[in-house]
């Protein structure tokens, strides 16, 4: 892995913990509210104060352990005054100056298996479809990287490409295994191929030695060939599991699981041995996707097929709505829920919950995410919530991960909603150990690969002297995510 020649961000002006606006592509970026702008600015002062004391430069600071604590420690300071106080950030104040109790309460030493991560592939054949003036993805914060160089129209992808994900994921961050998604498209219009995506996952192999990266097969069964197309996907790419957005479909109109189009899909992955559907839920896609969007439909299908896995990708969540306990006449996380107790699905049996965007976005929104967190772990199951984090439409994972490693939900709440403790076996089920489930794999086999491979080697060379960006990649504003979203007719790509 090639290491970068100039630091990312000098002066120090980007904090360890990125809260702003962006989006994954699938929701218009929600502004940042009065208390989330101040939580920002209290914690680049308290790290300014902080680096003095410790006698380092800012940027030198943000990029520890103690940098981070400072950075959660003020969001908490903005939260409280702003009462919100249904969740928080469990760190001593006295982490801010103190390495070693900073490092013990961020860092850690769990599996971490993200089932949701995501790159664009800078050469692929889908740029041919992409008119001559047209710069896709170019909107993206990312794409303006120093390996963007002048005279070459499309080289900016290269900001967005297999190495710089690898970069994030596996060295900047405490990852050790990851599922390589993909995005609503059709076939001749993928952003990353099935191809392309197995290039990537043999440029980490090759790097490692060992296997870090496993590959869902796209299906959209109400599109033409998708269905006749699953067959290669199993039998010559060797995927883990499929990728659906019920909400994509000719015209813009999805599909659900439970009508015809929708079992079709389900009994050919059973045929074909492939027994795990993730299906896209929340984050409509569109207005004309809202309908589909619901988990109406993952109650009857779990109860109809048992021996199938559904994950849930985020979770039903609507980025922006205000989630609290459980109503039955509610939306977003709550129509999952409401799913799963209609048709007598019980917690921990053949529905997940995954956090990708939905943790990302509550973040900045503690009280919010204690209730999404617990209604999760108590109706899906604590085994049955699964880390992913949408990367690297949000930079490096890493932030998201210390974030969930510290983040507690209020006794009193807990106990008046019936919501588990956040403790630590229960995080290190969430973080990867849950998935292996689904995913059919040891925990420990991977670990002890991974343990001695050249990338474990790497990383640690490379965190005696870090570089992280601390940036985000995916849209910030209006302009932007409508931007991405023409590019491919008005649905998101």
């Amino acid at each position: 892995m090639t290491r970068p020649v100039d630091d990312p961000d000098p002066e120090g002006l980007r904090l360890p913990v990125k809260i702003d606006t962006t989006s994954n592509g699938e929701f218009v970026p929600v502004p940042l509210s009065r208390a989330n702008r101040e939580a920002n600015r209290r914690a680049l002062e308290a790290a300014t104060m902080n680096a003095r004391r410790t006698g380092q430069s800012r940027r030198r600071f943000l990029t520890t352990s103690a940098g981070v604590a400072t950075t959660l420690l003020a969001m908490n300071e903005v939260n409280a005054a702003s009462g919100a106080t249904a969740g928080f950030f469990d760190i001593a104040k006295e982490a801010a100056l103190d390495p070693a109790l900073a490092a013990a309460t961020v860092d850690g030493n769990e599996f971490i298996f993200d089932v949701q991560g995501h790159y664009v592939d800078p050469t692929g054949s889908w740029l041919r479809q992409v008119p001559e003036f047209a710069r896709p993805f170019s909107e993206m914060p990312k794409a303006n990287c120093e390996l963007n160089y002048p005279g070459d129209p499309t080289s900016y992808l290269d900001c967005l490409g297999p190495k710089e994900f690898i970069k994030d994921v596996f060295l900047d961050s405490d990852t050790d295994l990851m599922v390589l998604s993909f995005v609503p498209s059709t076939a001749d219009g993928e952003p990353v191929t099935i191809e392309a995506a197995d290039a990537t996952r043999q440029i980490v192999d090759e790097l490692e030695g060992s296997k870090r990266l496993l590959l869902h097969g796209r299906v959209n069964p109400n599109q033409p060939g998708d269905l006749e197309r699953m067959d290669t996907l199993a039998e010559t790419w060797n995927i883990s599991a499929w990728k659906t957005y019920t909400q994509y479909g000719p015209e813009g109109r999805g599909y659900y699981l439970s009508d015809d189009v929708g079992l079709a899909f389900i009994e050919k992955a059973r045929s074909l041995g492939v027994k795990v559907i993730c299906v896209h839920k929340g984050l409509p896609l569109g207005r004309s996707s809202y309908e589909h969007s619901k988990c109406t439909d993952i109650g009857v299908v779990a109860k109809q097929y048992p021996d199938v896995a559904f994950i849930v990708y985020h979770s039903g969540y609507e980025a922006g709505q205000i989630e609290g306990p459980y109503a039955a006449a509610a939306s977003g996380v709550d129509t999952l829920v409401k799913s799963l107790l209609d048709n007598g699905v019980a917690p921990n049996s053949n529905v997940y919950a995954e956090l990708g965007s939905t943790w990302r976005f509550l973040m900045r929104e503690p009280g919010q995410a204690a209730h999404v967190l617990g209604k999760l772990l108590r109706y899906c199951g604590d085994r049955n919530v699964l880390w992913g984090t949408d990367s690297i439409w949000y930079g490096s994972p890493q932030d998201q991960i210390q974030a969930f490693r510290t983040f507690q939900i209020d006794p009193e709440v807990r106990e008046s909603n019936g919501y588990p403790e956040l403790t630590p076996a229960l995080k290190a089920g969430v973080f990867g150990l849950n998935a292996t489930v689904p995913y059919r794999i040891s925990a420990e086999e991977v670990r002890r690969h991974a343990a001695a491979d050249p990338l474990a080697t790497a990383r640690v060379d490379y965190r005696s002297e870090p570089t992280p960006h601390f940036g985000t990649y995916g849209p910030k504003t209006r302009r932007q995510f409508f931007s991405l979203l023409a590019r491919n007719g008005g649905q998101r790509s």
